[in-house]
């Protein structure tokens, strides 16, 4: 007796499709053993029907433990595979598969491990290298369910192993880059290899490009060129970390470390940009790729703050403080010559490109210093002990340029002085031995100062 799904007409199929809709119809339907009859004829379906066949097989093994067995114990992995070969599918046909996938690996580490040893990385490369958001999508989404469990961790590092699977996520993020709107297992996928694992450095590397060219002497200059794909991915990470970060147990110490040492070099290529005014480095990445650093950096600082006090989870920060965050900050901020540290009192404002990378730079790099003082007194500390006193105060300005310059300057302040009574005393003495100017006070022909009886900053003529 044959079974409906043997039935070559359309109509006939979409009446089971809409029967797998529903729990009771669903039962009905594994009573008849639909999904091995289903699974038979897949390889052997003629082009109007491998559609709906496939959505047939993905709608049984949802959320079903019995069909998701049947569907191993029946070759499904090889049926469903076979769809893949011959002419090119459809972007739906590669979608469903995906969906299908993901439904099965969902079943258990056994069915992942499945999973995986038949697609990866050969069928999920070729799949990825259609370079389709919405296949890429579906693709990011059977990855993170594979790369869970008792053996995600494995498969996460085959995923990102160069020359193996890491051309797989490459193209991802190349596709996912040309769309507005992203799709949440972009996010929950680069979230569990870069910033809960240590794969930052590989996905970024893998993300450039270098240039060699030849300079007027004849010495060949091999320049390193950031690329819009690697900003995008800088921007996944940074948005998954401000919007997501209860979704994180765990911050890699690779990846702090990556960010801190990726934010120190796109800032000397930036200087580089600026000084040389050569048009060698491609200017606007590179300061968007510093911006990001910056971001994800003033959130690694903040992390320990969204979790619980009794967290036994590493705190990113202590790593970055290790590796010397805090002063390199500072040499940032003296390098950036504020305005009452200029000889002969010239005005610079903050879009002055021979000190400045970009607008916002400055309000940047104290909002970091400024999530690193929180509750920190060895930051309390190493601040006073690296004079970065008199410079966290000289922060404390308007700068039409950089809003809320002089509130982020403020808390800053607030953090530094809190229950640390040598930087409370040290304040309290201080002179500054140079007024603080900006563009705006000296305009009217003042300048401010600190009142040596109170300790505050006022108004003076000039």
């Amino acid at each position: 007796m044959s079974h409906p799904v043997d039935d070559d007409r359309l109509e006939t199929l979409e009446g089971l499709l809409n029967d797998s809709k529903s729990v009771d119809g669903r039962a009905r339907l594994n009573d008849e053993g639909t999904l091995t009859a289903v699974l038979r004829l897949l390889s052997s379906s003629p082009p109007t029907l491998i559609l709906p066949r496939l959505q047939l097989v993905r709608n049984l093994c949802a959320d079903d433990p019995a069909n998701q067995d049947a569907f191993i114990a029946s070759g499904g992995l090889d049926r469903v595979a076979s769809v893949l070969c011959g002419p090119p599918p459809t972007v739906e046909i590669v979608r469903t598969v995906l969906q299908v996938l993901a439904n099965i690996a969902a079943a258990g580490e056994a069915h992942r491990d499945a999973v995986w040893a038949r697609f990866f990385p050969v069928w999920f490369r070729e799949i990825a290298r259609v370079r389709n958001s919405l296949v890429c999508g579906c693709l990011c989404l059977v990855l993170d369910v594979c790369c869970s469990g008792v053996g995600g961790r494995r498969r996460l590092g085959e995923l990102c192993e160069v020359g193996r699977g890491l051309p797989i996520l490459i193209n991802i993020v190349m596709a996912m880059s040309r769309v507005i709107q992203k799709d949440e297992y972009l996010y929950w996928l680069l979230g569990k290899a870069c910033i809960e694992g240590i794969h930052f450095t590989h996905v970024f590397q893998g993300l450039s490009y270098v240039s060699t060219m030849v300079s007027s002497t004849g010495t060949d200059l091999t320049y390193k060129f950031f690329t819009a794909e690697q900003v995008f991915f800088l921007e996944t990470l940074s948005n998954y970390l401000t919007a997501c970060p209860g979704y994180l147990d765990t911050i890699s110490k690779k990846f702090a470390l990556g960010v801190l040492q990726l934010m120190e070099e796109a800032y000397a290529v930036s200087n580089v940009n600026i000084q040389s005014n050569s048009g060698v480095t491609n200017g606007a990445t590179v300061t968007d790729v510093l911006e990001y650093s910056l971001f994800i950096l003033r959130d690694l600082c903040s992390w320990k703050h969204r979790h619980s006090p009794a967290s036994e989870t590493e705190d990113p920060a202590d790593s970055l403080l290790s590796a010397g965050l805090i002063e390199l900050l500072l040499r940032f901020l003296r390098e950036l010559k504020h305005p009452n540290n200029i000889k002969n009192r010239e005005i610079q404002s903050c879009t002055d490109l021979k000190v400045c990378p970009y607008q916002g730079f400055r309000k940047d790099v104290v909002s970091v210093i400024c999530n690193c003082l929180r509750g920190r007194k060895q930051v309390q500390d190493e601040i006073r002990k690296q004079d970065g006193i008199p410079l966290l105060l000289q922060q404390c300005v308007v700068d039409e340029y950089c809003p809320y310059m002089k509130e982020l300057g403020t808390i800053s302040i607030r953090y530094l002085l809190d229950g640390n009574l040598e930087n409370q005393f040290e304040v309290a003495e201080l002179e500054l031995r140079d007024p603080v100017i900006t563009p705006q006070i000296a305009e009217m022909g003042l300048r401010v100062e600190m009142d040596e009886k109170t300790h505050r900053s006022k108004m003076v003529t000039v």
